[in-house]
């Protein structure tokens, strides 16, 4: 007999035209009799854009949700906002990708059919990524201030540089005179680090990097780091502040203000088909390693 799942829907609220992938995904849970949850805000913006049948789904505001799995149907912007309201919960979170280059939310809308036949057998993989945490000194932070790709410092005018001292277990590093730095985790090293000219992180690493955002010399490069130690960074503006960017949620902080960071004391567990690796991923969607030059014979 098969099992009841549960599952919890996040998906972004901008995409009334791709609607047809949310109809797909609930006429596959429902044929699976899943108990299916959906979060207010994504459910108020199918009811109000679309036509999809919600009819029994489960309604829950903020996080008050409980499920076998989370399943986040967007981009990865969607899957991190859908990570942060995850926490501490550790559930395992599987990302239907509808937005385009879906590093994280790796199901196409077409694999969504066999990708939930290997779920209800138990052919999934649901590994644990390594999770930032952001602390302050004077100053009380408004966002979650946890991240599963990176934690960004940046200058909030269009001109001027900032100065970073970054400190490592309390050792100077060194001063980045920059438009801002960037902390990432293996997971974020193949987003907006990567960008910047980070490196790429494999998951398994234990690693993190510091990639300096148009570093003002030609000496500045990016350093990787064991995700154990502790980052100190004392920030200085010629406007008195500056923005924090955690996986993208930004707020203003003042100049002074001492930025601490350190790994996180939980996981964020993302659901992989057996038979994508992170190598394949990078080959697939980042074109890793592709050389289109031919030889002339």
């Amino acid at each position: 007999m098969q099992r009841i799942l549960r599952f919890a829907l996040f998906g972004n609220t901008y995409q009334e035209h791709k609607s047809a992938h949310v109809t797909h995904l609930l006429d596959i849970l429902r044929r699976k009799k899943a108990e299916i949850c959906i979060s207010n805000d994504f459910y108020d913006f199918l009811k109000q854009h679309t036509e999809a049948n919600l009819k029994g789904l489960k309604v829950f505001q903020g996080n008050t949700f409980d499920a076998d799995m989370v399943l986040s149907i967007g981009g990865d912007g969607t899957f991190l906002r859908a990570a942060s309201r995850v926490g501490k919960k550790e559930i395992p979170i599987l990302g239907i990708n509808t937005g385009r280059l879906g590093f994280l939310a790796d199901v196409s809308p077409n694999q969504m059919e066999e990708a939930f036949d290997e779920i209800y057998e138990g052919k999934y993989l649901a590994e644990p990524r390594r999770v930032l945490h952001l602390s302050t000194e004077n100053h009380v932070l408004k966002g979650y201030p946890f991240a599963l790709n990176e934690i960004a410092v940046l200058k909030q005018d269009s001109s001027s540089m900032i100065t970073i001292r970054a400190y490592i277990n309390n050792e100077l590093l060194c001063t980045y005179q920059a438009d801002g730095l960037i902390v990432a985790t293996p997971t974020g090293s193949t987003g907006y680090s990567l960008s910047v000219g980070g490196p790429i992180l494999v998951p398994q690493s234990g690693t993190i990097s510091l990639t300096a955002v148009a570093p003002h010399s030609l000496n500045i490069r990016p350093i990787v780091i064991r995700d154990e130690w502790e980052i100190t960074l004392d920030i200085e503006s010629r406007n008195h502040n500056f923005l924090i960017s955690v996986d993208g949620r930004s707020e203003t902080c003042r100049e002074g203000t001492r930025l601490r960071i350190t790994r996180a004391d939980y996981f964020v567990r993302i659901v992989k088909r057996c038979n994508h690796t992170f190598f394949n991923t990078l080959r697939e969607k980042m074109m890793w390693g592709v050389d289109n030059r031919t030889i002339d014979n």
